[in-house]
Order: C-alpha cells, then structure tokens, then sequence
C-alpha cells in the first residue's frame, strides 16, 4: 500500500468517525452519510496527480472537521421545541431553537 492509499484510508475513517459522532442515534444520517462518503472516495480511486491527491485529502481532512465541530443533532423536547446540547467542541452551551409548530403563524 501506498503512502498516498494510506493517507486516504485514514481520511475516510477520520470521516466515518465523525460522521458516526456526530449522527450518533439517528439511523438515517448515519447510512446516508456513510454512502456519501464511500461515493465520493469512489469517485476519486483513479486520481493519480500529487497536487490533485494532496488536495482531496485536505478537503476530506476540512469535511471531518466540519462535521464534528460544526454539526450537532437537534432532538424534540417536552416543550415541542428543539433541543441541541454541544459538546465540549461545540462551546459546550444548550440551544434550544423552536420547532413549527410552536412558532407563531403570520396570516
């Protein structure tokens, strides 16, 4: 295996533990992510310039980054809002945002 391979198949389980962080619970996200991510290193398996390899992998690199620091899951609460609870990489606060039903109608 490659040094280049390497760094792939490192990249794309960096992705999939974020994912799995991330969407942890909700069994939707967590298969639709994991296609995405599959598709999207399928789509480049052939690549073979440096530049464009070194590129990919500090897009998939960013793409991890995002997901476990700029993505959080929002649950339904008693109160029939939205309740997101960050972690630590998150600021570590509780937001809770309404949901549709509960935010007022303009006529």
């Amino acid at each position: 295996m490659g040094r280049g391979t390497a760094e792939a198949l490192s990249a794309y389980r960096a992705l999939l533990r974020a994912t799995r962080k991330s969407f942890a619970g909700d069994t939707l996200m967590l298969n639709e992510s994991a296609l995405e991510v599959r598709k999207k290193f399928e789509e480049n398996r052939n690549v073979t310039s440096e530049e464009e390899i070194k590129k990919l992998l500090a897009d998939a690199c960013e793409a991890s980054d995002f997901i476990s620091n700029m993505i959080v899951q929002a649950k339904l609460n008693s109160r029939g809002g939205f309740e997101v609870k960050p972690s630590k990489e998150h600021a570590g606060t509780t937001l809770e945002i309404p949901s549709e039903e509960t935010l007022p109608r303009s006529v």
